[in-house]
Formats: structure tokens, sequence, C-alpha cells
């Protein structure tokens, strides 16, 4: 099964990368430049597509990020620090991107004759990101399916959308996965935070795992102090 891989050069999508590169099923990686508070984490993607040797797009969406306003992630709104929470991290959501994201994404397998198109949304976002969860994947399926009906079959692929970021983790180790060559940090600093959102479950993760974490952060121990304040979320 060829797969066109949405790559934001993230620890998870990463780590998918390298799964189904393992395989024999990686065909493409596809990443987006939504205009983002930061681009370092393509780079990562970009380094990813050629340590695997796929074809990598990289799709230029800033006239659409410019009108999806609001996010952490896009504007300039302080990102929150700590663990995931509903009343800080809904400032991160960029609304519809998945959607977006997706779409496009099946527009080039469908164009390059991809059997699939593969995101890497996991357990632990289904709590702050309704464009992660099943409910959200399935319904996408189902209309992508409409969409390109006798034109093109190309199946959604989430392996991960009940897994947990340490489940992750060990996949990626399991593959050989370069952890210390993906990007999880919204700050886009010379290195990880480490107090962000991401950056506490990126850390939290690999010590659920058991699994070293190569990753050097700013402030390697402000996630403990985070998750004894506040305990992980459901499924993270």
């Amino acid at each position: 099964m060829t797969t066109n891989l949405i790559c934001s050069g993230g620890l998870d999508s990463v780590v998918l990368a390298h799964v189904l590169a393992d395989q024999g099923a990686l065909a493409r990686l596809t990443s987006f430049d939504y205009g983002q508070r930061h681009c370092k984490e393509l780079d990562f993607a970009a380094d990813c597509a050629q340590r695997l040797g796929v074809p990598h797009h990289i799709i230029d969406l800033r006239s659409v990020g410019a009108a999806l306003s609001g996010s952490a992630l896009t504007d300039a709104v302080d990102v929150p620090d700590g663990h995931y929470a509903e009343a800080t991290m809904a400032l991160t959501i960029v609304p519809n991107r998945n959607a977006i994201m997706l779409s496009i994404a099946f527009g080039i397998s469908a164009a390059k004759g991809d059997r699939a198109v593969a995101t890497a949304v996991h357990g632990g976002d289904h709590f702050i990101y309704p464009d992660c969860r099943p409910a959200f994947t399935d319904a996408f399926a189902a209309m992508q399916h409409a969409a390109l009906d006798g034109y093109a079959q190309i199946a959604l692929h989430t392996p991960f959308v009940t897994a947990s970021k340490a489940d992750i983790v060990r996949a990626g180790a399991a593959v050989g996965t370069p952890f210390a060559q993906t990007w999880s940090c919204y700050k886009g600093g010379e290195t990880h935070c480490g107090r962000c959102g991401t950056c506490v479950e990126r850390r939290e993760a690999f010590d659920l795992a058991g699994i070293s974490d190569p990753t050097i952060y700013d402030d390697p121990d402000f996630w403990r102090d985070t998750i004894a304040a506040a305990p992980p979320l459901k499924g993270a």
C-alpha cells in the first residue's frame, strides 16, 4: 500500500514515517506552511524525507492560515506553558486545520496514484483537538470515499488514533527513529523550551515509555512539577 503521509516534522509524524518506511509502504511526505509562528518543524520534515528517500511536497497555505486567526500557533498570542488543559491549550487550536490538510493530501494522492493518506493523530490529542478524534477521522474517510467515487480508492490510515504518546515513542524506538531529528516545541527557539504543552507531553512520553529522551530542553525539569500539579489527560 503506497502511502502519502502528512508530516509536520514533529515526533508523531516522523515516527509514523519510519514505521511506514519499515513496512515498505511510504510513498511521499506532504507538509504544510500555514503561517505557523515558526517553520522550524518543516526543516525536520524535509530531513525526514531525505533520510527515507521519498518525495517531499511542501504546500503553501499561508494565505489560508492568515484567515484562521486567533491561535497561539499563528498569531501574536502567548503560547501557554504547562500540561494540556482545556482552559489554556484551546489557544493552540487552528480551526479546521486537519480537514484542510487532509483534503489537499487526498487530492495529491489521487493525482499520484497513492492508495492511502496517513496522519499521526493520536489519543492524547482527543481532549483538545476535535479534528484528531475518531469521530472526525471516520467521517472524513467516508466523505473522501464519496468525493473520489469512481476516480480513486484511497484509504485514510490513522494507526495512532487510539494510542498514547508513550505508545508512539515505543513504536518509534522499535524501528530506529532518530528522535533527536524531530521538533515538537511550539515556541521555535534554538532548543525545545521544555515548558509548553507539547514539550511537557513529549518529555512525559519518553519517561512513561521507559526510553531515553535525547531532546535538549531549556527547562528539562519543568514537566515534573507540571505533572504533579495536573495529572495527565485520559489517553495521554
